[in-house]
């Protein structure tokens, strides 16, 4: 049995998660949320983990009076976090946390021998090469949540020593495919919130409407399956059925096909290497009536270009792409910038970065507040 911590339970990823146990063999041990503390009650009555930490300290509060009637202990702060990750039961750390709240647990599960269920793409774009360097040294896996880097993970069972000639990232083209720069100037963040085939909070769909989404996902790909930023090529896919593929020296391309489900990768990544019975309908290929791909616009999209010069340069300029777009995605939704001006602030801190080749933890975190700060600054 998989004894379970979920990093962020009350988010997407988190409740699909929660979803799927009852068709895995699985315990969870605890949960973590931030504020959303109805739903944390009714979680951790449901689940009775040994632990819940909740990231706002007066919520925690709140939360402790609520549980009072029961065994489980509520911790808080990225202490609280940290603890979640490390708990001597666990086995497997689900982290569903969104932004760069989960990198010090992730890193703190790792040192503690826990297996990673990797849905927080922000740990790898930030430190992606400290974060699997010591994955590697405590012989920990990182196991792919992420719909597309599941069926890279996926195309390559069986890989034995065949090379990768390269991996193809494909992308929904979120909201505003086809469109032009100048035609999104004035969209506004309830059109960008409408993705036309997932359900996902609103940091992850700002991020799907501007590609930087897919963006962190080439620089998380690179890390994840060691290869270089220009092995991977991004492919609008309208339909999302074919969640990626891999192309292998001799020319053949193999992809993984699925419904746009999230509860087939999460549940894979529990149960893996086993395959088990899951709870979305079956493809069916004859009701679909057409596949199709294209080249993505760099031009409309330029946080696709933003992200490979990061790929390319590694260091601390994932953190300070990462930490510049959380900044930004936060102000336009909050009505304090145009949906263009993400891209345009965010290419403003990778320019401006102050970088640095070699990093440490220390490094991405100062790295990661000074975009933030140079974003807020640009908009005073």
């Amino acid at each position: 049995m998989k004894k379970l911590s979920i990093l962020g339970s009350t988010g997407s990823i988190g409740t699909q998660t929660i979803d799927v146990l009852d068709s895995i063999d699985a315990q969870v041990c605890a949960i973590t949320v931030n504020t959303n503390i109805e739903q944390a009650e009714s979680q951790a009555r449901l689940l009775h983990p040994q632990l819940v930490g909740v990231y706002d300290e007066i919520k925690a509060s709140d939360l402790r009076v609520r549980l009072a009637d029961t065994d489980i202990r509520v911790v808080s702060g990225m202490d609280g976090l940290i603890e979640a990750a490390t708990l001597p039961a666990v086995d497997t750390v689900v982290t569903a946390v969104v932004g760069m709240v989960g990198l010090l647990p992730t890193l703190a599960a790792i040192d503690a021998g826990k297996d990673i269920a990797l849905a927080n793409k922000e740990t790898l774009v930030c430190a992606g090469q400290i974060v699997m360097r010591r994955a590697r040294e405590k012989g920990v896996a990182i196991l792919p949540v992420d719909s597309e880097h599941s069926a890279i993970f996926q195309c390559l069972q069986g890989r034995a020593d065949n090379a990768i000639r390269r991996i193809l990232l494909t992308a929904s083209g979120g909201p505003f495919f086809g469109k032009t720069r100048e035609e999104m100037r004035g969209v506004k963040k309830e059109q960008a919130l409408c993705h036309p085939n997932w359900s996902m909070g609103a940091k992850i769909t700002i991020d799907s409407a501007t590609m930087m989404n897919k963006g962190l996902e080439l620089i998380e790909a690179m890390w994840l399956y060691d290869v270089e930023p220009e092995q991977i090529d991004i492919v609008v896919h309208r339909e999302s059925i074919v969640h990626s593929a891999v192309e292998y020296d001799d020319g053949s391309v193999i992809a993984q096909l699925g419904n746009p489900d999230m509860r087939l990768p999460i549940q894979y990544a529990l149960t893996y290497p086993k395959r088990v019975p899951c709870k979305i309908p079956p493809l069916d290929l004859p009701s679909l009536s057409k596949l199709t791909f294209f080249a993505p616009d760099e031009e409309a999209f330029p946080a696709i270009t933003l992200a490979r010069k990061a790929a390319k340069a590694r260091g601390n300029l994932g953190a300070v792409l990462n930490g510049a777009n959380e900044a930004a995605v936060d102000l336009f939704l909050r009505d304090k910038i145009t949906f263009t001006q993400i891209a345009d602030l965010v290419g403003k801190a990778v320019e401006g970065a102050n970088y640095r080749a070699e990093i440490t933890v220390d490094d991405v975190l100062e790295s990661d507040r000074a975009a933030r700060r140079m974003v807020l600054d640009c908009v005073k």
